[in-house]
């Protein structure tokens, strides 16, 4: 989760793209969890691999280390000082490649209920997908396991494209091709990627399978962002294991139409929200109208009718704009 989230401006300014919540959780504590609810074992250590230490800080590791706590896991804090690709961020954390482990970008959310494949040596997770040509997708045998890996293939190889999820029975053995990544030098677009350690651990035979995940939602940037939000609480709402409405919100003549996030402290007053809105902690909505919309936390929103927004933190905004993108600590009055 080193990456700068540049794409997803001007919320990735003031707050790493990974800790941007969605549904009312950040976006890796949600992945985290939900990566645990597959894995069905117990989770010894979490290792995190952040970016420069002046844009993720001490509450950023702080925040991290609570998410391991909760999974009854360690954290373990690595720093990737260069943009060197997935292989190389990957390898930051070498102290804690070995034994089975599960990698993950840390900027998309899944849906999945599946059970590892205990018979190989790696997982790779997909979602099938309708146009595989715009992915990078895996080429299978007969018996269901994964010879290839195809970057946007020109002709159809297969539909299962690949999400950024992996699980290595021994990450060691991933590690020590990585190694040797590093140390002959090979980059693919100016960058040492995993894939080049996973292709090597194939030519010697070691057998990869895929686990397919029913829902893959990405956070790239404003519209996917509040796409997911949309979808994230539909799925929270079916499921019915969070409390998706605070007990300390305050409703003064307003509205909540289903799925809502409604955080701690909120004051709604002459409004209707929903659906699928999101509102952080210790924030305002007064006289106006709330759909398909993020708002973050310590936010005060008036007079406004808002649909395919995202607001962020300590925001103050009296307008008639509707689908608008407004960073932290921002006024618009």
């Amino acid at each position: 989760m080193a990456g700068r989230g540049s794409r997803l401006r001007p919320h990735s300014l003031t707050v790493p793209k990974p800790l941007i919540p969605v549904a009312g959780q950040p976006i890796v504590h949600r992945l985290v969890k939900d990566i645990a609810k597959v894995l069905k074992q117990p989770i010894e250590e979490i290792a995190f691999v952040l970016g420069d230490p002046a844009w993720f800080g001490d509450d950023v590791v702080s925040s991290l280390e609570d998410l391991a706590k909760e999974l009854g896991a360690k954290a373990s804090i690595y720093r990737q000082d260069q943009p060197l690709g997935t292989g190389h961020a990957i390898m930051c954390a070498k102290p804690s490649l070995s034994g089975p482990a599960v990698i993950a970008y840390a900027d998309t959310l899944i849906r999945a209920k599946f059970d590892l494949d205990q018979t190989a040596d790696s997982v790779i997770w997909t979602k099938q997908v309708e146009n595989p040509e715009a992915y990078g997708v895996v080429k299978l045998n007969g018996n269901d396991e994964i010879v290839e890996l195809v970057e946007k293939p020109e002709t159809f190889v297969s539909d299962q494209a690949v999400i950024g999820i992996y699980y290595f029975k021994d990450v060691a053995v991933l590690k020590g091709k990585l190694q040797e990544i590093l140390d002959e030098n090979i980059m693919n677009g100016g960058e040492y990627q995993i894939n080049d350690g996973i292709k090597r651990m194939m030519a010697e035979g070691k057998i990869f399978k895929t686990g397919t995940v029913d829902e893959w939602m990405d956070c790239g940037n404003k519209v996917i962002t509040i796409e997911t939000n949309q979808r994230m609480l539909g799925f929270l709402k079916a499921d019915g294991e969070e409390q998706l409405v605070s007990a300390s919100a305050k409703l003064d003549n307003s509205t909540i139409i289903d799925p809502c996030f409604i955080g701690e402290n909120v004051v709604l007053k002459d409004s209707t929200i929903g659906p699928y809105v999101s509102i952080g902690n210790d924030s305002v909505v007064e006289n106006s109208s709330v759909k398909n919309s993020l708002i973050q936390t310590h936010t005060t929103i008036k007079n406004a009718n808002l649909d395919d927004a995202m607001i962020g933190n300590h925001v103050k905004y009296d307008g008639d704009y509707t689908s608008i993108s407004i960073g932290d600590y921002s006024v618009l009055e």
